[in-house]
C-alpha cells in the first residue's frame, strides 16, 4: 500500500460551468451571514443562533483556513460563476492522510435551492478528491428527516450504509418562534470512486454539469 506523505490539502480553486468553488474571501461575509441564519441552516446544523458577523468574520479569517494548513479538510466557498454570488459552502472535514477518507458536509443559501447546485458542487469535489487526491472514501452523515441533504448524497452516488441511534441534535422552532433542540438519529452514506462511475452522465443527461477544471 502507497504510504501517503502530503497531510494538507493544496489553496485551490474548483470550476464547473455554472460554480466556482475557491477559499472564502472578506467580500463574503454579509452573504455568508445571511446564509447561516437560514431557518434549515438553523434546523439542521449545530451553527451558533443567531449567526452573527463576529460569527462569519471568525469563520472566514481563522477556521476556515485552519482547516487546510492545519491538515484537517479544506472548505470551498460555492459561487456563481456569472454572478460570483455565494451558492453555498462544500466542507472536507475529519480527513484521515492514512486511510485516505474524509467526511463532507455542505450548505446552499435559501434563494440557490432547487437548482441543482449541492449535487453539482460535491460531486465535483468528489472528483477531484478521487482522481486528483487519491483519496478512497468520501463520507456524509444526514439528520433522519433532513431529506433534502439525502438528496443530494443519493444523485451523486453515495451508499447507504447504516444509522446513527439518536447520534445529533436538531433544533425545532415553535409556533412561538422559539428554537428547541431534539435529539434524532444520522443516516451514514458513503462515497467510494468506483461509485461515481457513470453519475457524471446521468447528471448531463438531466441538464446539469459538474467537474470542469481545478486549479
Amino acid at each position: 500500500m502507497e504510504l501517503r506523505m502530503t497531510t494538507t490539502f493544496p489553496d485551490i480553486s474548483i470550476s464547473t460551468d455554472r460554480l466556482v468553488l475557491r477559499p472564502y474571501e472578506e467580500a463574503d461575509i454579509p452573504a455568508f451571514v445571511e446564509m447561516m441564519n437560514d431557518e434549515l441552516v438553523t434546523a439542521w446544523t449545530s451553527v451558533p443562533h443567531p449567526y452573527t458577523r463576529s460569527d462569519a468574520e471568525d469563520w472566514v479569517r481563522r477556521i476556515a483556513p485552519a482547516e487546510r494548513t492545519e491538515g484537517r479538510g479544506i472548505v470551498f466557498a460555492v459561487t456563481e460563476f456569472l454572478t460570483q454570488r455565494l451558492v453555498g459552502t462544500v466542507h472536507l472535514h475529519s480527513t484521515d492522510w492514512r486511510t485516505g477518507a474524509t467526511g463532507v458536509a455542505y450548505v446552499t443559501a435559501p434563494w440557490a435551492r432547487g437548482e441543482g447546485y449541492a449535487t453539482e458542487s460535491v460531486l465535483a469535489v468528489a472528483q477531484w478528491l478521487f482522481r486528483d487526491r487519491g483519496f478512497e472514501r468520501m463520507e456524509l452523515r444526514t439528520a433522519a428527516d433532513n431529506t433534502a441533504s439525502q438528496q443530494v448524497a443519493q444523485k451523486i452516488g453515495c451508499i447507504s450504509e447504516g444509522v446513527l441511534r439518536n447520534a445529533w441534535i436538531v433544533r425545532h422552532q415553535t409556533d412561538a418562534g422559539d428554537w428547541t433542540e431534539l435529539r434524532t438519529d444520522l443516516i451514514v452514506w458513503s462515497l467510494l470512486p468506483e461509485d461515481l462511475e457513470g453519475v457524471a452522465d446521468q447528471m448531463a443527461d438531466a441538464g446539469y454539469t459538474s467537474f470542469a477544471d481545478w486549479s
